[in-house]
């Protein structure tokens, strides 16, 4: 209703203006003091909007706040075009002036959103375009070579995806980034352990499938700890790396294909798209990193490394918490590839993205190392002034127990079995219910729904969870037809399109001729009417629950009136009307699913 709602500011803030002068008169004050604020109602009983104001105003100008707020209403209602937005304000408690929408403002309201294929959302505002290249950096799922990707993985990875799929939706240019750990005295380890069982693999195309990276990368890390001469070989095949030696940078490059491969076929089954762009591309800026701290004069020696010290963040010893950007051997740490991929991200020229928000999608447990990223950026003067840049951390998936998922031998589950295991269980619901409702479905139906359940419940229990907080998973909970679940949504819109398909008619002809006469009806079309304003409300607070909670909660308000108002059955004009209502809330959930990276189904 964010249309409705700007609309209603600027016939208000314009019936105001006329108004102030002589509700000023009656309320015995100056106009300048008579500024009532709008806002939604608090509850549906209350109208569509509040104009708060009067009570506060009371204090100021010792009188009664009630006296303020007729004075105010008594000059609203003179002017034309508040009147043909709402009804007559009503009063309520100590001066609260309450606003309902007419019923032929809602009509015109619906009629647009029902010939609009975006829905009623708006573009980004194309007349005060964005400084720098306009673009947005999102940076999620990022995990590193020769890891497998595991249920953590999994909130950085959807969370960033659904907004990215919001801020494109609103027009914003989005560069998706994985910034993959493929860098660092890690690979001096794996590429050691790569030399010793696999030297074949350096010089012959294909010659060798890493296959499970896990246990390779278990076994190299065993030798690192137990053999001296291994980790003496470790350690300067890292000086190697760092160096260009060919032999090592194609053992490196052997790699992180062959982990690609792996993070590319969990990509593929949740529908991510992402630009890979791991720490080592900002290997050959970190030295202007060093300058750049340095002639600000934040750079300072401590124990022969190079460090920043934190303004407003102290150490357990109470004194400033330092930042290491160079290490005494010379190394960098992860903050020193941040504090490049900044620097880089925001830069306008050709050697840069020249975004204007940069949107980081990790854990909490981060959240203190982006503070001091971010505070040390902003010092160095990396972020223009227009410029956004936002941490969006977010809790752990706990088990039902409320700890920490894992497997029963106490190991991180790992992503792909998690999946495996959702689509397996949606597939035993599936054909159950298949059994029990006689059905004789197709092997291909079968195994596309369940694909299509099993991932979508796994995502959407996640993104309907506030992302702040810890979330405990449970297969039996996001797999149920009932609930704030995906099969739930799912369900709510193969039945809507069922009952459009059956209803027929010419769309364009009901638009023209809507006709609602059940408070029911009023409900679902001023739920429907939110959509623009909840995407945008995820576009600034970066919380997609907001969205989950919106298509549930339309669901539900859909659910009541299509069991209590008859449809199919209902007389012209009603009956098209009513067909319009469940094509646009069919529309609605679909495109809402869409953003939120959720498949949808036509059937069942």
């Amino acid at each position: 209703m964010l249309r409705l709602v700007k609309t209603l500011q600027i016939q208000l803030q314009s019936a105001l203006e006329k108004a102030c002068p002589e509700a000023a008169k009656i309320a015995h004050a100056s106009d300048t003091t008579l500024n009532p604020q709008l806002g939604p109602a608090s509850k549906p009983e209350f109208g569509d909007f509040q104009v708060n104001g009067a009570l506060p105003l009371a204090k100021l100008l010792k009188q009664s706040p009630r006296h303020i707020a007729l004075a105010i209403v008594e000059q609203l209602q003179t002017n034309k075009d508040f009147s043909s937005l709402c009804q007559p304000p009503k009063i309520a408690g100590p001066g609260f002036i309450n606003l309902t929408l007419t019923t032929k403002c809602l009509k015109e309201e619906l009629r647009i959103q029902l010939k609009d294929q975006r829905l009623g959302v708006p573009l980004v505002d194309s007349a005060k375009p964005v400084q720098g290249n306009g673009s947005v950096v999102v940076d999620f799922s990022s995990p590193n070579i020769a890891k497998e990707m595991h249920v953590g993985h999994l909130r950085s990875t959807i969370i960033g995806d659904s907004l990215a799929r919001v801020l494109e939706f609103r027009g914003y240019s989005v560069l998706r980034l994985n910034h993959v750990g493929d860098w660092g005295t890690q690979f001096g380890m794996l590429i050691t352990h790569l030399k010793l069982v696999a030297p074949e693999a350096l010089t012959k195309a294909n010659a060798i499938d890493l296959g499970d990276l896990v246990h390779f990368y278990r076994e190299a890390k065993k030798r690192f700890d137990e053999d001296i001469a291994f980790k003496t070989a470790a350690r300067q095949e890292v000086i190697k790396l760092q160096s260009g030696d060919p032999l090592t940078i194609k053992a490196w490059k052997l790699l992180c294909d062959q982990s690609r491969k792996e993070f590319q076929q969990i990509y593929n089954q949740l529908d991510i798209r992402l630009t890979e762009r791991g720490e080592s591309f900002y290997n050959p800026y970190l030295k202007q990193v060093i300058d750049d701290l340095d002639s600000s004069k934040l750079l300072v020696n401590d124990d022969e490394a190079k460090c920043v010290f934190l303004e407003n963040i102290s150490g357990k010893d109470g004194k400033p918490l330092p930042m290491i950007i160079q290490k005494k051997d010379g190394g960098f740490n992860y903050a020193t590839t941040d504090l490049a991929a900044i620097r880089y991200r925001f830069n306008p020229s050709p050697e840069g993205d020249g975004a204007h928000r940069l949107i980081y999608v990790t854990d909490a447990g981060q959240a203190n190392h982006f503070a001091g990223v971010f505070q040390i950026a902003k010092r160095a003067n990396w972020i223009p002034d227009y410029g956004r840049i936002e941490h969006v951390p977010f809790g752990l998936v706990q088990g039902e127990d409320g700890k920490k998922l894992k497997t029963r031998s106490g190991e991180t589950i790992r992503l792909r079995d998690l999946l495996k295991e959702a689509v397996s269980r949606a597939e035993s619901d599936l054909r159950l219910r298949l059994k029990e409702e006689g059905r004789n479905e197709s092997e291909s139906f079968i195994m596309k729904v369940s694909n299509t359940i099993g991932i979508a419940a796994v995502k959407y229990a996640d993104l309907s969870q506030n992302r702040k907080t810890n979330y405990q998973f449970s297969f039996d909970r996001m797999l149920a037809l009932q609930g704030n679940t995906a099969p739930y949504l799912l369900y709510a819109l193969v039945r809507i399109a069922g009952i459009t398909r059956k209803g027929g008619g010419d769309l364009d002809i009901a638009i023209e001729n809507l006709d609602f006469n059940e408070l029911k009806e009023w409900s679902l079309i001023r739920e429907l009417l939110k959509f623009d304003e909840v995407i945008l409300e995820v576009e600034e607070g970066l919380l997609p629950s907001r969205l989950c909670t919106y298509l549930f909660e339309l669901s539900q308000v859909f659910n009541r009136f299509y069991d209590q108002i008859p449809v199919l059955k209902a007389n012209e004009p009603q009956r098209s009307s009513r067909l319009a209502l469940c094509r646009l809330t069919a529309q609605t959930l679909k495109m809402g699913l869409t953003l939120l990276g959720i498949p949808t189904l036509e059937r069942m």
